[in-house]
């Protein structure tokens, strides 16, 4: 019997730029942003400490394309809900798939909104993500109150938004009237402010 080990495999990655993303997803959902690094990304990732620097200058930038991937996949969600033929029904659906994003993905959903979003100029892929997302609110708006499309996306995205961060931060917890924390119970709140047209 030999005592050598055999060698170690080389290591092949089919995608970094994805396994790194990946790697700050799931560092992100179990810690938080606050004190992660490229160097536990790439730990977390399986790759040294230095692979990172060939896709991302720094962590902020590793950041913004979290929170771009983030925006893609709601952006995805409400294009789906979009694409209700009542306009109405696409906002309700729109309210919820929001909520549902965010609930699904708390830790992602307080990066793509904290502090990197007031700095998407430098980012423009993440700027364009954001707004590829906020159109999807905006159109449907337009189909369900025309001349009036940014007055209602703002106020069913606030709706949302805010329904949002109360669901994702426990503050609903405890409260003395009934209130899920869940896209189901913002489709609720939208149905009553959205009066059938």
């Amino acid at each position: 019997m030999s005592s050598r080990k055999p060698p170690p495999k080389p290591y092949h990655h089919g995608n970094l730029h994805e396994a790194l993303l990946d790697a700050a997803d799931q560092l992100l959902a179990q810690h938080g942003a606050a004190g992660l690094t490229l160097r536990e990304v790439a730990r977390a990732a399986g790759v040294s400490h230095a692979a990172p620097y060939h896709h991302f200058a720094g962590l902020d930038e590793l950041f913004a394309a979290v929170a771009e991937r983030s925006f893609l996949q709601l952006g995805q969600a409400l294009a789906q809900a979009a694409q209700a033929s009542d306009a109405r029904e696409a906002l309700l659906g729109i309210c919820e798939a929001y909520v549902a994003h965010a609930v699904a993905h708390p830790a992602q959903f307080r990066l793509m909104f904290g502090p990197m979003l007031a700095r998407k100029a430098e980012y423009p892929d993440f700027a364009q993500a954001a707004r590829a997302a906020f159109l999807q609110v905006l159109d449907a708006s337009g189909r369900y109150a025309p001349g009036q499309a940014a007055t209602v996306a703002l106020a069913g995205w606030s709706l949302a938004h805010g329904f949002a961060h109360l669901a994702i931060d426990g503050a609903l917890e405890g409260l003395p009237v009934p209130a899920a924390p869940d896209a189901a119970m913002a489709r609720q709140l939208a149905q009553w402010l959205l009066v059938p047209r």
